[in-house]
């Protein structure tokens, strides 16, 4: 067996942080060490600073319930001694999210966020790792700009895009010119549950902050191209999006319309889907789906409580592709908001980063990859 890397989990009390718990329990290549939270947390035990707000369906991992958390703003300097790297998940404002990451990577602690904060700083990447990988090259230009050795940030995108952007990515080649996206968005993704948000329950809330320029514009940054010190958004193409919050526990769905230059025809689009595998399939990251993108042919398919956690959670189902009266096709698509919305698919990052020799341990900072393939 390879020696694991450290890790710790920055807002390991809430949602998202229990959700990086429960997937990093007997993670092969990754193993926490530390945790931290707010100050009311700090100096408690895990399973003390939880107490009854667990929120995941399996138990709180045994190996971390008795770890004492630390304070995630005033042990930086602590905790990056203890790791090789943090996954962060934390609740605060935009600005103080931004400082927090930093200072992290300037201890020399690389970031894998969950966080939208540094989504849009130029020379952080954006990955989707089953879309677009090569981001990753922009890392060695943020460093310098740190002025750091190992420590630097990526991030994952919002829960939002996670379904659409990955069934149309290898679509684009016919030329996308405009999409219209609806997004059906689990309570999940407010960090609720029907227990601590019982007005959800028979409901339907058609607004959810800042939803709708994310899903509008963060397409375009990781369908985006990196030129010097920076990724530059993508022209188009063109996206419109409608968000709304719905009465399903976990799972984000999208009804999508999509016109392209160089229409394909129904067959071709199944069989690209079908057929479509990327970087971290070829490299087997522990994380991936064997099968990323699922088409169902049944009229009532995909459905949330039957295929969210396809592959662990980490695969998008696809449904009811036909061609539409104003734009050339529309279907449905799903995935798991909290799995490869969230915790899954930043997991799935620092799975690839270490693989590709990006992260590595922080007594041995060399530029060779820890896996090789």
């Amino acid at each position: 067996m390879k020696k694991q890397f450290k890790v710790g989990i920055i807002g390991a009390t809430g949602m998202v942080g229990q959700r990086f718990a429960t997937l990093l329990e007997n993670h092969p290549w990754f193993k926490v060490v530390a945790l931290a939270a707010s100050p009311r947390s700090a100096g408690k035990t895990y399973k003390e600073a939880v107490g009854e707000r667990w929120y995941m369906d399996t138990p709180m991992p045994a190996n971390m319930a008795d770890i004492i958390v630390n304070d995630a703003s005033a042990d930086v300097d602590e905790i990056a001694a203890k790791v090789d790297f943090v996954f962060c998940a934390v609740d605060m404002k935009k600005d103080e999210i931004k400082a927090l990451e930093e200072r992290y990577a300037r201890a020399e602690c690389p970031v894998m966020s969950n966080n939208s904060a540094n989504r849009f700083t130029p020379d952080v990447p954006m990955i989707i790792p089953e879309v677009n990988a090569n981001h990753a090259a922009i890392i060695n230009a943020q460093k310098k700009r740190l002025g750091t050795k190992r420590g630097f940030i990526s991030v994952k995108s919002n829960c939002s895009i996670q379904s659409y952007v990955p069934a149309l990515s290898p679509l684009r080649k016919f030329g996308i010119t405009e999409v219209l996206a609806c997004t059906y968005q689990a309570i999940s993704g407010a960090g609720k549950t029907f227990e601590t948000w019982p007005e959800m329950v028979d409901n339907l809330i058609p607004y959810i902050g800042g939803e709708e320029e994310k899903s509008e514009q963060e397409p375009l940054k990781v369908w985006g191209r990196i030129e010097g010190n920076e990724i530059v958004k993508c022209d188009k193409p063109q996206i419109t999006t409608q968000c709304l919050r719905v009465p399903v526990s976990n799972g984000h769905f999208a009804a999508v319309f999509v016109r392209f230059e160089n229409k394909p025809s129904i067959e071709e689009i199944k069989k690209i889907w079908a057929e479509y595998a990327a970087e971290p399939q070829e490299l087997k990251l522990p994380s991936a789906p064997k099968q990323f993108l699922n088409y169902f042919e049944e009229d009532n398919m995909p459905q949330a409580k039957l295929h969210r956690n396809l592959e662990g959670g980490m695969a998008v189902s696809i449904g009811r592709l036909r061609p539409d009266t104003q734009y050339d096709y529309k279907f449905v698509c799903l995935s798991h908001n909290t799995l490869r919305g969230a915790a899954g698919g930043a997991v799935e990052m620092a799975e690839l980063l270490a693989a590709k020799g990006y992260i590595n341990f922080s007594n041995n900072p060399s530029s060779t990859p820890w896996r090789t393939v």
